[in-house]
């Protein structure tokens, strides 16, 4: 692509957004949250009775309204989406030493908790169309490297066990949910969800994170609900809830005064005045996921038409929450995702590039993988553009 054709993509591409969202005067943001003013009440009821730890009854209502939501069984209220999942991967069974199946395109959280239960990430590549994991990388590389074992399946080349599988939903767009569930009961793996960015999101009528064994969820502050902070974990299996419950409060067991702990465990608790400010958003999140479809759908419109370039949008058989919005290059091209990443942020519309690939960082490069050809062509293509639902909120 010449100069020239750079430069009016550029533009092009400018003025979709501006079509889409308005004039910046100041920096629109990628994606801020949007409190409505229950959460004032209930944070000032929090303050005003002094329950302000991770003792109180928003912890228990927003775990209930949040499992209700989603349709899971039961739902977990932890500190971060990184804590989530890390106990995610402990209920399924992942242990020191394993290796964990998982996207290299991914933010490093998810590498982060596998690293955390003691495991080694295995990288394996990404779907071109949902970003996901890709179903077929995922059967060839476990044609290629597993060796079945009376202890599960192993890696013939490093000799470590294989202890689970994690999918992650980027974007909010589910993966390939069905097609990895096939694969993982064909190996005996767990599969784990890794939805921190799919709340909202559904595949055939279903949300993720009920697919698998177990999942974890993300309420960071630029997530479509926050806590602030925040992160749940999600099962139909009232057992590993339980277990969740149990090692994320300090493994304590009740008692009048006594202070005894039955296990080596974490003290993720969610605080009840950040499980006030998820129960404000979650009265809202219907019209939050209105309004996010609605961006999407100006986008995709704004977008038609532009040569060079996708909207990037759900996959067949699901329905997006549309966390973040994005573009998607025709060209492998850095420079020219750089130029337009850089027109964007001049014009006061906050953009960013996919994370870099796992397999890209110092304390991951070394780490098993299988080929990486479509993951780092998307990190060369892919620009987020401004994802906030109060873009279209704010449009009566």
């Amino acid at each position: 692509m010449n100069s020239e054709t750079t430069q009016a993509l550029d533009k092009q591409v400018v003025e979709a957004v501006r079509a889409a969202i308005g004039p910046a005067a100041e920096l629109v943001l990628l994606h801020r949250p949007y409190l409505p003013p229950t959460a004032w009440d209930y944070i000032k009821e929090c303050l005003d009775t002094g329950w302000v730890s991770s003792a109180g009854s928003y912890v228990t209502r927003f775990e209930d309204e949040l499992a209700k939501f989603t349709g899971a069984r039961r739902a977990v209220a932890v500190v971060n989406g990184t804590a989530a999942l890390h106990v995610c991967l402990h209920l399924a069974g992942v242990r020191p030493g394993d290796e964990v199946i998982c996207p290299s395109l991914s933010f490093v959280a998810t590498a982060n908790a596998i690293s955390h239960s003691g495991a080694v990430p295995h990288f394996v590549d990404a779907h071109p169309g949902n970003l996901g994991l890709c179903p077929a990388a995922l059967e060839a590389r476990l044609q290629e490297i597993g060796q079945p074992t009376s202890a599960g399946l192993v890696n013939r080349q490093t000799g470590r066990r294989i202890g689970a599988v994690v999918l992650m939903h980027c974007f909010g767009h589910p993966g390939s949910i069905e097609e990895f569930a096939a694969s993982c009961e064909r190996y005996s793996l767990p599969l784990v969800e890794d939805a921190a960015e799919s709340l909202g999101s559904y595949y055939r009528n279903k949300h993720t994170g009920r697919y698998g064994l177990i999942s974890a969820v993300s309420f960071n502050g630029n997530k479509i609900l926050t806590t602030g902070g925040g992160g749940a974990i999600l099962t139909d299996d009232s057992q590993l809830a339980d277990r969740a419950k149990h090692l994320t409060t300090t493994a304590k067991v009740p008692h009048p005064w006594e202070f005894y702990h039955d296990s080596v465990a974490w003290n993720y608790r969610l605080p009840n005045l950040n499980a006030a400010m998820g129960v404000a958003q979650l009265e809202i999140l219907p019209q939050l996921l209105a309004a996010k479809r609605k961006l999407a759908e100006r986008y995709r419109e704004t977008f038609h038409g532009i040569s060079g370039l996708r909207f990037l949008t759900e996959p067949a058989d699901s329905s997006s929450n549309y966390w973040l919005n994005g573009i998607c290059l025709e060209a492998d091209d850095l420079e020219l995702r750089n130029r337009i990443l850089t027109a964007l942020n001049q014009a006061n519309y906050q953009s960013r590039p996919l994370w870099q690939p796992m397999h890209f960082l110092p304390m991951y490069a070394g780490c098993p993988r299988g080929e990486m050809q479509t993951t780092e062509s998307l990190y060369r293509r892919i620009i987020n553009i401004p994802s906030s639902p109060d873009l279209m909120l704010e449009r009566r």
